[in-house]
């Protein structure tokens, strides 16, 4: 069932993409399709038409798809940068993201991430440097915990530690960890942290905690952000680990737009 299912969807969007290859390709513009308006040939002869030039020229299949995709991507990424800027506010000024660097810096670095996803880890130091190297730099974290219910459980736990006066003390400490962040080694931190990990496991039951998890998965739902590390700046958003001179050109390209 899942097989014929998945077959049904690549036929339709290889049609979808042909057709459209077909429209936009000059070399099959004119004469075919003019005779076709014209009732010079039939559907049926057109179509055979179509089907003797795909078979005469099978590389038309890879650039319908490729350019099928290519416009998908482009469609992607000018809906986003339309969510980018109808939602600034809870990109950059959501009073509930924690938030490090300069509280009131002049351009301001979003970054979506989980604590189990090795990428992100490795970015930590990233983010820390670029944070030491530029005096009016805002970072705002997005707990964002797609790997699972660890992730979910730190994710929690870290935003109960910002109440606390403690996050960013606590997010550091569970980048340190050597080993997958589960709730045994979140507590363990906690503590070593020097949280009242009571008050800590309370808080975290609190709905507006979870609410804000989810207005945050939602949030990268909309802006087209499927994994960890991505981040947000002036009007790029761009996914995936990067190094510190890459990151620190994206921040002045922002802040030179302003």
């Amino acid at each position: 069932m899942i097989a014929h299912q998945y077959g049904w969807l690549a036929r339709t969007l290889l049609l979808a993409a042909l057709a459209g290859w077909f429209l936009l390709n000059p070399g099959f513009q004119g004469s075919q399709r003019s005779a076709l308006a014209a009732g010079e040939m039939s559907q049926d002869q057109f179509d055979q038409r179509i089907h003797d030039y795909i078979l005469a020229h099978p590389e038309v299949l890879v650039q319908a798809l490729q350019s099928l995709d290519q416009r998908q991507r482009e469609a992607e990424a000018a809906q986003a940068k339309q969510v980018l800027k109808a939602r600034a506010d809870d990109i950059f000024r959501d009073k509930q993201s924690p938030v490090g660097g300069n509280a009131q810096g002049d351009v301001t670095l979003v970054e979506f991430f989980d604590y189990n996803c090795p990428y992100c880890r490795q970015m930590a130091p990233v983010m820390e440097q670029a944070a030491a190297d530029d005096p009016q730099l805002k970072i705002v974290y997005k707990e964002f915990p797609i790997l699972g219910p660890d992730s979910l459980f730190a994710a929690k736990a870290a935003l109960a530690a910002e109440r606390q006066g403690k996050y960013l003390e606590f997010h550091k400490a569970l980048y340190g960890s050597r080993t997958r962040v589960t709730e045994a080694v979140v507590l363990k931190i906690a503590g070593e942290a020097g949280l009242d990990v009571v008050r800590m496991k309370t808080d975290m039951q609190q709905p507006d905690i979870q609410a804000l998890i989810d207005r945050n998965a939602e949030l990268a739902q909309a802006l087209r952000i499927t994994g960890t590390p991505s981040f947000v700046v002036g009007d790029q958003i761009f996914p995936g680990a990067t190094d510190l001179e890459t990151m620190k050109k994206l921040i002045r390209q922002a802040r030179a737009a302003k």
